[in-house]
C-alpha cells in the first residue's frame, strides 16, 4: 500500500522554506508514486499546477537514473570491474543492461545492504523551488561528460519529437532520457540552465530550479513593498532610545553618562538589569546598579539590547499569539548565546546571537501585533490592486515573513549582522560570509527552540550549519536540544525566585 502524503506537512515545508526529503534505497513503484504526489501538493502551493505533468517526468527519469547508478555501482563490485578503467568499463557495459534485468531483486538487495540510496528533496528557496535527486555514488568525469554531450546535443531539437525520431545511443540512463528531459524543461519555458548534474561530499546531485508563477511572484513582492512602506505608519523608536544609540556612537562616550541616560527609562533598566541577571552572564552575585550593569553588558551588547528593546516597544506584546512569538524568540536567543559559548566558543559573536536570537521573527510579529489599522490598509491594497486573498493570508502565515523582517529591520537601521540572522534564519546557506558564523548559530537555535522541528528529517535541515556544528543526527540533535532545555528551566526558576 502506497504511503499517504501529508499535505498539511508539506505546505508547512513550503512556506517555511524548509527542505523536505524522500529516501529510499531501492525505488519501488509506490515511492515514485508517492514523490509525484508530493510534487503536485509544493507545485499547488507556488502556483504551478500546470507543471505537475512534465515535472513529473523529469524527476522520475533523474530518480530512475540514480537508482541505475547505483546498481551499476555493486554490479561492477561483483564483476571485479573498475568504473574509472576505460577498457573495463566497456566491458562491464555490454552486459550490464540485460543482466542486471534478468536479476534485479539480487542488485537492488545489494544496493541496500552496500547503504546505497536514492535522496529527492524539495526546497522552495525565495521564489524558486528546487528539487534535489541525489544518490552516494560519485559519478565518474567519464559519465558526466555522457551527461553533458547528451545536453548539448539537446540542442539541436526543436522538439520532443524531433528528438525521438532521432538515433541516440540510449545504452545507459542517461542517454535519450536526459536529451528528453532538458526538451521537456524546454517546452514548458525553462532552459537548459535550469537543470545541472554534479557531486558533493560524496553524493551525485541532479537538480532542477522552478522559477515560482511569476504573477504570483510580483504579487508577493508587490505586498511586501507595501507592508515595509507601511512601517512608516508605526511608531518610531522611543526618542530615548535614539538618543542612546547616538551618545553610544560618540567616541569618547562615557560609560557612566549612558549609565544616567539608562536609567532615565525604568523599563529598559528593569530589562537590562534582568539580562545581566540571568544565567547567560554567569555572575557571582546579583547586580542592581545600573552603571555596573552597563560596565558588564558593554557597549556592543547594550546597543544589541536597544535593538531588541526598542523592536519590542514598537511592535509590542499584548495579543497571546504574540507573547507566544516573544517566548520564543527569547527561547531562541538563550540557546544560541549558550551554543556560541560553550559549543563553537566563539564569544566575539555572543552579543550578536543573543540579539539576532530574540529579533528573528520579527516578520511574523508584525502580522501578530496589535496594529490593525496597519493590517487593514494592506488588506485594501491588495483588493484595490486584484491580488487574490489567499497570497496575503500566505504572507500573514509566515511566507517570506524573514525577507519581510529584514526589510524591517534595514529600515530601522540595524546592524549587518542583525539584519542577515534575520533574513536568512531559514536558508542560512545563502547568507553572506562575514555573518554565517552569526547566522548559523541563530538558525541551530531556531530548530532546536522550536517544537515543529522534533516532526521534520534530520535531511530537511541545513546540513551545511549540522556539520558546523558536528550534529550527524537526530539522537545528537535531541541530546543538545534536551541539555539546553534543562538550562533554559532553570534559568526562568532562578528568575522567579529572584522576583
Amino acid at each position: 500500500m502506497a504511503k499517504q502524503v501529508d499535505a498539511a506537512k508539506v505546505v508547512q515545508a513550503a512556506r517555511s522554506s524548509i527542505p523536505l526529503t524522500v529516501k529510499s534505497y531501492t525505488l519501488p513503484h509506490e515511492t515514485e508514486v508517492y514523490l509525484e504526489e508530493i510534487l503536485g501538493v509544493f507545485l499547488q502551493e507556488v502556483g504551478q499546477e500546470r507543471l505537475k505533468d512534465p515535472l513529473a517526468y523529469c524527476l522520475r527519469e533523474l530518480a530512475v537514473n540514480a537508482k541505475k547508478a547505483n546498481t551499476k555501482r555493486v554490479y561492477f563490485k561483483e564483476k571485479g570491474l573498475s568504473l574509472s578503467s576505460g577498457d573495463e568499463y566497456e566491458e562491464g557495459m555490454r552486459n550490464f543492461k540485460q543482466e542486471t534485468l534478468d536479476n534485479i531483486a539480487h542488485f537492488l538487495e545489494l544496493q541496500k545492504e552496500q547503504g546505497l540510496y536514492i535522496k529527492v528533496i524539495f526546497h522552495t528557496k525565495g521564489s524558486r523551488l528546487n528539487l534535489y535527486v541525489c544518490n552516494n555514488a560519485e559519478i565518474t568525469k567519464k559519465e558526466q561528460f555522457r551527461i553533458f554531450d547528451r545536453i548539448a546535443r539537446s540542442r539541436a531539437f526543436d522538439s520532443l519529437e524531433e528528438a525521438l525520431t532521432t538515433v541516440i545511443d540510449d545504452s545507459e540512463g542517461a542517454g535519450l532520457g536526459i536529451v528528453i528531459l532538458v526538451l521537456m524543461l524546454k517546452k514548458i519555458g525553462l532552459d537548459e540552465e535550469a537543470f545541472d548534474i554534479d557531486t558533493r561530499n560524496g553524493e551525485t546531485i541532479a537538480r532542477i530550479v522552478i522559477p515560482m508563477d511569476q504573477v504570483k511572484a510580483d504579487n508577493l513582492d508587490m505586498i511586501s513593498e507595501k507592508l515595509v512602506q507601511e512601517i512608516e505608519s508605526l511608531p518610531r523608536f522611543p526618542e530615548n532610545i535614539v538618543s542612546l544609540q547616538k551618545k553610544i556612537a560618540e567616541p569618547e562616550a562615557e560609560l557612566s553618562e549612558i549609565a544616567r541616560m539608562v536609567s532615565t527609562d525604568p523599563a529598559l533598566t528593569a530589562d537590562m538589569l534582568k539580562i545581566v541577571n540571568s544565567a547567560a552572564y554567569m555572575l557571582p552575585k546579583r547586580v542592581d546598579n545600573i552603571v555596573e550593569a552597563v560596565k558588564l553588558v558593554g557597549l556592543r551588547g547594550l546597543k544589541n539590547l536597544l535593538y531588541q528593546y526598542g523592536a519590542q516597544q514598537v511592535l509590542g506584546s499584548e495579543t497571546p499569539e504574540t507573547k507566544l512569538l516573544w517566548e520564543h524568540s527569547y527561547r531562541t536567543a538563550y540557546y544560541a548565546y549558550n551554543l556560541a559559548r560553550s559549543v563553537t566558543k566563539k564569544r566575539e559573536i555572543l552579543d550578536d546571537v543573543y540579539a539576532g536570537g530574540i529579533l528573528h521573527d520579527m516578520g511574523k510579529i508584525i502580522f501578530s501585533s496589535t496594529h490593525p489599522e496597519m493590517i487593514n490598509r494592506i488588506e485594501r491594497f491588495c483588493r484595490d490592486k486584484g491580488i487574490p486573498s489567499e497570497l496575503f493570508e500566505d504572507l500573514s502565515s509566515g511566507l517570506n515573513h524573514a525577507e519581510i523582517g529584514g526589510r524591517i529591520a534595514r529600515k530601522w537601521n540595524f546592524p549587518d549582522a542583525l539584519v542577515h540572522a534575520i533574513e536568512y534564519h531559514h536558508h542560512p546557506s545563502d547568507c553572506p560570509r562575514e555573518h554565517r558564523d552569526v547566522v548559523f548559530t541563530v538558525y541551530i537555535a531556531n530548530v532546536l527552540a522550536d517544537p515543529k522541528h522534533r516532526e521534520f528529517d534530520f535531511d530537511q535541515f541545513d546540513q551545511e550549519v549540522m556539520s558546523e556544528f558536528n550534529v550527524q543526527g537526530h539522537e545528537q540533535l535531541d541530546t543538545i536540544r534536551t541539555r539546553l532545555e534543562n538550562m533554559f528551566k532553570r534559568e526562568q526558576a532562578n528568575a522567579r525566585k529572584t522576583v
